[in-house]
């Protein structure tokens, strides 16, 4: 069967500030070496509403406080209720950095008004006082793969670990509705005090982790595939293996950097 599908990739003149594109390079990439056909759609300002309605999986990127203000505002208009209502029914998301904060209940930044957000994600983030210390650096977490409905028994720690970087002065907290998306080995995640790292709701992962988080752990990126082309075509799908053999080499030595066997 020939495959399709459809990426959006919002706001990517605003929300490209960390290398996010490569995040996208790795999708379109890893679709492509398996015959399946990927079309990329930039969802800006100008772009017509209707067009989110054509979308497969869903990417949105990181940008500084003005700029998600900016979007903000685009997003609380019918974009945004097409883009809740795609959440609802299935739709395949990745928000890294900043998005996930707007697709959360608030984002407050530490100068100037507080951001209403989608409320998609039962999160809020705050900002400590304006000079408080940013969570930044080399983060490894576990993946929680059990809340996105994955048998996770046959991992091996490069697919039960990712790693990445991170650098954001938001504290994010989880609602009871919430499920943590990893919890921290090392580094900060969320808030800095409760290990938990990113979102998730239904099909939707919200992280803090830079780098970008796909190149570095591609096993993300397939699960992200996967679940799209099963969302899509209502079928079980299963991807062609991929030698994956430098990209594992390369986080077996993150891991033993940060002190971690495996």
């Amino acid at each position: 069967m020939n495959y399709k599908l459809v990426i959006g990739w919002l706001y990517p003149t605003l929300m490209s500030t960390y290398g996010d594109r490569g995040n996208i390079t790795v999708l379109q990439k890893r679709c492509e070496w398996r015959g399946i056909e990927v079309k990329i759609i930039p969802i800006e300002h100008s772009t017509n509403d209707q067009s989110l309605k054509t979308i497969d999986l869903i990417f949105g990127g990181g940008a500084q406080d003005h700029e998600q203000e900016i979007v903000m505002k685009d997003l609380l208009g019918k974009k945004g209720e097409i883009l809740k209502e795609l959440i609802e029914n299935d739709i395949p998301a990745l928000f890294v950095c900043g998005s996930p904060q707007l697709m959360g209940k608030f984002y407050e930044p530490s100068l100037g008004k507080r951001i209403e957000g989608l409320g998609i994600f039962d999160m809020e983030t705050t900002h400590p006082e304006p000079n408080s210390k940013r969570l930044i650096g080399n983060i490894v977490a576990k993946v929680n793969w059990e809340n996105l409905g994955v048998d996770c028994s046959q991992f091996t720690v490069h697919r039960s670990q990712i790693v990445g970087f991170e650098n954001h002065g938001g504290r994010t907290t989880l609602g009871k509705n919430a499920k943590p998306f990893a919890t921290v080995v090392k580094g900060f995640g969320n808030n800095g005090n409760d290990k938990t790292e990113g979102v998730i709701y239904k099909n939707a992962i919200g992280s803090y982790f830079h780098g970008p988080l796909l190149p570095k752990n591609p096993e993300i990126a397939d699960f992200l595939v996967q679940r799209t082309l099963e969302v899509k075509y209502g079928k079980k799908v299963e991807l062609e293996k991929l030698d994956d053999s430098l990209e594992e080499k390369a986080k077996a030595a993150i891991l033993e950097k940060q002190g971690i066997k495996t």
